[in-house]
C-alpha cells in the first residue's frame, strides 16, 4: 500500500533541509544533516546541495516560513533536485503547503526513516510492523493527495463530491487495515512470547546500541554465526537468536536488535516494541557504541534514552565501545569494555564481563518482560 524506496526517494535528487533553534547550534545541525545524507543515500537518492536556517521558532504553516520555501524553490531550479528532504518531523499541513509552493515532493525524516525500514524488511514480522508504522504516518497525510479534489466538493457545509467521497473512502481503508495489522501483530507477538518462556532457564543477552555500530559483527564474534554483515544504517530489522558460550562451559543466548536512531519515528518504536521485547526481557544488555564516530557520544545517550523507555534497568547494562581499532592510541577512556569486533581486540575481556554480570547470581528475574507484555495494546 505505501510507496517504497525505489519509487518514492531512490534515483532521486535531494536537498536537504535544517533549523538551527534556540539550543540548537547551526554545528549541530549541520552534523545532523550528515547523519540524513547518510540515510538519504541508503534509500538511493543523491543528495546535490543543503540549506540551513536559523529561527527563534519553527513558522506554523510551513515550518521555515514562505520567504524561505522561496529560496529553496530556487534551489531545487538550480541543482535539478526533485525532493525536498526535511531532519525535522514536519505536519500534514505543513509539508502539503511546502510542496505548492515549491513545486517539490516534500519528504520529513520519519517518512524517510520508515521508506528505508520498508526496503529491508524481510519477515513476515518485520513486514508486519513497518507497514503499519508506515500506514499510522500516513494517515493524516492523506489530504496531501486529494486536495486539488476537495477544493472542488463545494463550500463549507456541503457533503459529496469527488474529493471528500475518495478521502473518506481511504481512510476508511487505511483504518481497516491498519486495524488488521494490529491483530496480525498481537498473534506474531504472542508466539514469540510462548517462545521467550521456553527458554526460560536459560541466560540472554541482547545487543543494543544505534544503528551500524558493529552489533552484527560483535554478535557473529560471541556466537560464531555467520549473518549479514553490511556497512550500513539499519541492516538488521528482525531480533536474531544464536547461542554462545562464555569462558568455555556457560550457554547463552544472544539476540542481535534493531538498531537505534536519533528521532526514530514513534510509530516505528510502537509497532517493533515486540521485537524490542527482546532488550526488555534480556538478563544482560550490551549497550554497543562505534568509539570512532565523531558524535559517539550523542549516538550513545540516544541509545541510553531507548533503553531507559524500554524500561530497561542500568544496572543490567554493559557499555561496550566497539571500532577501538579505528580509533587514534590514546584516546580517553571511561567505565565500559572496549573490542573491535573486526579484530577481536578486548572480546576476552567482554566474554569474562559477560560470565560474571550474568553467572554471579541466579538468572535475573524477567519482570520487566513480562510488564511490557501486559502493557501492549491488543488492538
Amino acid at each position: 500500500m505505501a510507496s517504497g524506496p525505489a519509487t518514492l526517494v531512490g534515483g532521486r535528487t535531494v536537498v536537504l533541509v535544517g533549523v538551527a533553534l534556540p539550543g540548537q547550534p547551526t554545528p549541530v545541525v549541520e552534523e545532523h544533516l550528515d547523519e540524513l545524507a547518510d540515510l538519504a543515500a541508503s534509500a538511493g537518492a543523491r543528495v546535490v546541495s543543503r540549506s540551513v536556517q536559523s529561527r527563534s521558532r519553527p513558522h506554523a504553516a510551513t515550518f521555515i516560513g514562505p520567504g524561505k520555501a522561496e529560496t529553496l524553490r530556487a534551489l531545487c531550479a538550480e541543482s535539478g533536485a526533485d525532493l525536498l528532504l526535511f531532519d525535522d518531523d514536519l505536519s500534514a499541513r505543513q509539508a502539503a503547503k511546502l510542496e505548492d509552493l515549491t513545486g517539490q515532493l516534500v519528504l520529513d525524516r520519519s517518512g524517510l526513516i520508515l521508506e528505508i525500514f520498508r526496503s529491508r524488511a524481510r519477515s513476515r514480522e518485520a513486514r508486519t510492523q513497518v507497514e503499519l508504522a508506515q500506514l499510522e504516518y500516513q494517515l493524516p497525510r492523506l489530504t496531501r493527495r486529494w486536495s486539488h479534489l476537495s477544493r472542488q466538493a463545494g463550500g463549507i457545509g456541503v457533503r459529496g463530491g469527488e474529493g471528500e467521497t475518495q478521502l473518506e473512502a481511504d481512510r476508511r481503508l487505511l483504518r481497516q487495515r491498519i486495524r488488521k495489522l494490529k491483530k496480525d501483530l498481537v498473534k506474531i507477538e504472542r508466539t514469540r512470547k510462548v517462545q521467550r518462556s521456553g527458554r526460560r532457564g536459560t541466560a540472554s543477552v541482547a545487543l543494543a546500541g544505534y544503528t551500524n555500530a558493529g552489533k552484527s559483527s560483535l554478535f557473529n564474534r560471541l556466537t560464531n554465526a555467520d549473518v549479514l554483515v553490511e556497512n550500513r544504517v539499519f541492516a538488521t530489522l528482525d531480533s536474531r537468536l544464536r547461542r554462545g558460550s562464555v569462558c568455555g562451559r556457560d550457554v547463552v543466548v544472544f539476540a542481535d536488535t534493531v538498531g537505534f536512531i536519533r528521532k526514530l519515528p514513534h510509530h516505528l518504536v510502537a509497532s517493533f516494541r515486540g521485537t524490542l521485547a527482546e532488550v526488555a526481557g534480556a538478563d544482560l544488555v550490551l549497550h554497543v557504541t562505534d568509539r570512532s564516530h565523531p558524535s559517539w557520544q550523542e549516538q550513545r545517550r540516544v541509545g541510553n534514552e531507548v533503553l531507559r523507555d524500554l524500561g530497561v534497568d542500568p544496572d543490567r547494562v554493559l557499555e561496550v565501545f566497539n571500532k577501538m581499532d579505528r580509533v587514534p592510541a590514546g584516546a580517553v577512556r571511561g567505565d565500559g569494555i572496549y573490542v573491535s569486533a573486526t579484530s577481536g581486540a578486548g572480546l576476552e575481556e567482554l566474554r569474562d564481563q559477560i560470565h560474571t554480570r550474568v553467572f554471579a547470581s541466579p538468572i535475573a528475574d524477567r519482570g520487566s518482560m513480562d510488564r511490557l507484555d501486559s502493557q501492549r495494546s491488543p488492538a
